[in-house]
């Protein structure tokens, strides 16, 4: 693998004229003499492991960083913001840890020291409270560099109905790097989409139902919502305590385990993280290429109305599980899905003001004047640029609501969480004796076009999100050119089992290809 290294004040300098160009097989060619320099982006093991040396991957992601939207027509819009450690004149120290200067990218809804944290919110575009969550600060203990923030659906997709996927009015609209006509998905675009493309080898996207697993499905990567309460969320903005959670995104999934053992782990500040440090493990070393050899896997076949091509894309993989020697169970009873979707709902909405009104209460008064969610409506009302092309229908009905002593929410959470966990993939795992379930992900992108019938086919996000369990997709293969994923879905605190069943798929399949 021939490497570039570049001082981080030529990076800082790299001019528009002279931007790094991606080719079809994933690498970059970068400016330079006899018409330049070929960079492959690392994956991260590569650099923890030392066979890529750290500072090469960090010059060359900042330099892709600072090239990418004149790279790619229309702009890809994955990074919203850049670390100035990453823009200054001298070069950036290597940190010491397991991590060993592995660059990563964070969604803009988690808080670093660093730099502002917006939630691709105008109202929050000033807010830079100087601290690091504590996954962030997890991450550089480890030895990680954040290098800069990824563009998300504003406020997490949790505004509006009509909200588009990966637009912001901080940062546009998120490009899909397969077809920019298409949705990158969300609320985590800019965290897919900046490893899809190789700006960095990993980047922190969070979710509450989808916005892991469906940007990292539809953009060709890996990506692993974990069981809530294995990662903390203190410093992230929030819409739902019972559904959030951060998790990585990657090009492997032996990357996303490398990650996930470094932001794992109890914070007393998230009374949901207590049992994280007895439960949490080394991810990576808990990998089996073979694990897949006489496991008992259930296949949710109530889940799989997608298009042709996504379904033979399935029924392949299947086939390659089963030469793997997977014994699959067909699964054809779904849980009640129109009522855990429609409870659910109504815990996000009661959520999403108790806890967005804690988060905003968190913040600097000076940075940060809009102070509730009533006050966030009326900034949106009277700031053309955040609704030009949505409204906030989701946020004046949460302001509708209630406190969270209201009976209404206590039995919408009771009901929705009993019907997707204990009686939903808890059983449909015990009376089948399988220890994971597996589905599509998500169809393959849809239009950005409103108008047109080029629409989401469905999602296997709902119940591993409402019940608070591991899912992970894996890419499986192409739907008419646009990558496709598989998920795996397990019970609470089955994360290490779940990345070792998509590892050994993963293993078996090497479906991923990246965009041309």
């Amino acid at each position: 693998m021939k490497t570039v290294l570049l001082s981080a004040f030529a990076v800082a300098a790299l001019s528009l004229s002279a931007c790094a160009t991606p080719n079809d097989d994933g690498s970059w060619t970068m400016p330079g003499d006899n018409g330049g320099r070929i960079y492959q982006p690392p994956t991260a093991a590569a650099v923890v492991d030392g066979q890529f040396p750290a500072r090469s991957a960090i010059e060359g992601s900042v330099a892709l960083i600072l090239s990418a939207d004149t790279a790619f027509d229309p702009p890809l819009n994955a990074v919203i913001a850049i670390a100035p450690a990453a823009l200054a004149e001298q070069p950036i120290d290597i940190p010491t840890g397991a991590l060993v200067g592995l660059p990563v990218l964070l969604k803009d809804n988690i808080e670093t020291a660093d730099m502002p944290t917006t939630a691709g919110s105008l109202a929050l575009a000033a807010n830079a409270p100087g601290r690091d969550a504590p996954l962030v600060t997890r991450l550089r203990t480890a030895g990680a560099v954040v290098l800069g923030k990824t563009n998300l659906s504003e406020w997490a997709n949790i505004r509006s109905t009509r909200s588009i996927s990966g637009w912001s009015a901080v940062g546009g609209l998120t490009s899909n790097p397969y077809d920019p006509a298409r949705t990158a998905c969300g609320s985590s675009s800019g965290s897919a989409v900046a490893v899809a493309v190789g700006l960095a080898p990993v980047a922190i996207g969070t979710e509450t139902n989808g916005s892991i697993t469906c940007p990292a499905s539809v953009n060709g990567v890996v990506g692993f919502k974990p069981t809530v309460g294995l990662v903390s969320r203190t410093h992230i903005v929030p819409i739902s305590h019972s559904q959030d959670t951060a998790g990585p995104i990657a090009t492997t999934v032996e990357d996303a385990a490398i990650v996930m053992t470094a932001i794992a782990g109890s914070d007393p500040l998230d009374a949901a993280t207590a049992e994280a440090d007895a439960r949490k493990v080394d991810y990576r070393a808990a990998l089996d290429a073979n694990s897949l050899s006489g496991t008992r896997i259930g296949v949710l076949r109530y889940a799989t109305n997608y298009s042709a091509d996504t379904m033979a894309a399935f029924e392949t993989s299947l086939q390659a599980m089963r030469d793997a020697g997977a014994v699959l169970v067909d699964i054809t009873t779904a849980p009640d899905l129109r009522t855990i979707g429609g409870e659910s709902f109504k815990v996000l909405m009661f959520e999403l003001k108790a806890d967005l009104n804690a988060y905003l209460a968190s913040t600097d008064p000076v940075q940060v004047p809009t102070r509730t969610l009533a006050d966030l409506i009326a900034f949106n009302a009277a700031t053309p640029a955040e609704t030009v092309l949505f409204g906030q229908e989701l946020f004046e009905q949460a302001q509708a609501k209630g406190d969270l002593t209201t009976q209404e929410y206590i039995d919408a959470r009771a009901t929705s969480f009993r019907l997707a966990g204990p009686e939903g993939i808890d059983r449909m795992m015990a009376d089948n004796d399988v220890v994971a379930l597996i589905a599509p992900t998500t169809s393959r992108a849809w239009t950005n076009d409103r108008e047109d019938d080029d629409n989401a086919q469905g999602s296997t996000s709902t119940i591993a999100a409402v019940a608070g369990y591991p899912h992970l997709t894996v890419p499986m293969g192409f739907d008419r050119g646009m990558p496709v994923g598989i998920s795996f879905i397990g019970g609470k605190w089955d994360d290490a089992t779940i990345l070792s069943l998509g590892y050994a798929f993963e293993q078996k399949t090497h479906a991923r290809r990246p965009p041309n």
